[in-house]
């Protein structure tokens, strides 16, 4: 894991996503491409509520009110980014830092703003967006549907930064090929945790000796990890991993990205859906 994506998007949200991008990388001396994407008002329009029903001269407003905030947007990146490496000690560039540090390269590119988020998130080895209070142009599904379609793992900062991302890790495990996979995304980060939890709900979906397996695979990467069952009383499963990370001061939980339906897969129900929205910790997710 050696180069990660981290968009800018020039809002509030920026802080929380660029130290938790930064806390990733240090532990691998990995590389931060910092990415900032121009929508023009036509773009930014389509998520604007009702804007096509608006008469010629309040249209001609809303757009140029659109193209202001994006001007906006693209300054704050810039400067977002400027400070938080000069803040760190990163320089900015294409070239690697010496003796395993982080480096760091910022870019600016226009339109199509989810096409381009897709193709530079499969171009790095991992891709981290923030939880914004608003979606800044773009559409509100931004991180299902780079979760679906982009083939990496995603990594979703908590919306305030936290001092530790790999303190404690708490692996989500279910028998399923979305669990395997995040399992398998994790594992630099694993190897390079303080503490490793397997953290089996039991409901049913895998059995005491699944997490017990899983310990025993990470053993041949080094990697000491206890196995944690959760009881099932009958509540949401979000909920129970929810307290255990608590309870647990979990600095990041690792989970499979599960869809509601074959036919709708941008769409995620139950416990994915719940820590995209919710949690108040890290979690790194892969589909």
């Amino acid at each position: 894991m050696k180069s990660i994506l981290t968009p800018a998007a020039g809002s509030d949200s920026d802080l929380a996503t660029f130290e938790t991008a930064l806390a990733a990388a240090r532990p691998l001396g990995a590389h931060l491409e910092f990415l900032h994407i121009r929508i023009s008002p036509t773009e930014a329009a389509h998520y604007v509520p009702h804007l096509d029903f608006a008469p010629g001269a309040a249209l001609h407003q809303a757009l140029q009110e659109l193209d202001d905030a994006d001007k906006a947007r693209s300054a704050a990146a810039a400067s977002h980014v400027r400070e938080f490496c000069g803040r760190h000690g990163i320089e900015l560039g294409d070239r690697h830092a010496p003796q395993g540090g982080v480096s760091a390269a910022f870019r600016e590119e226009a339109e199509d703003a989810v096409g381009r988020l897709m193709r530079h998130a499969r171009h790095n080895d991992l891709i981290v967006l923030g939880r914004a209070a608003h979606r800044d142009s773009l559409p509100e599904d931004l991180i299902e549907q780079l979760l679906v379609g982009c083939g990496r793992p995603v990594l979703l900062a908590a919306r305030k930064p936290r001092p530790s991302l790999l303190g404690t890790v708490m692996v989500c495990w279910q028998e399923t090929a979305q669990a395997a996979r995040a399992l398998g995304a994790a594992l630099p980060l694993l190897a390079k945790s303080d503490r490793v939890l397997i953290a089996r709900v039991d409901d049913g979906g895998s059995a005491p000796e699944d997490a017990a397996a899983i310990a025993r695979y990470l053993a041949w990467y080094d990697i000491e990890a206890q196995t944690y069952d959760v009881p099932s009383d009958g509540r949401a499963v979000a909920e129970l991993l929810g307290e255990t990370a608590a309870k647990c001061e979990v600095d990041l939980a690792v989970m499979g990205g599960y869809s509601r339906s074959r036919t709708l897969e941008h769409v995620f129900g139950g416990c994915t859906q719940s820590f995209i929205e919710r949690a108040d910790r890290p979690v790194l997710l892969m589909h």
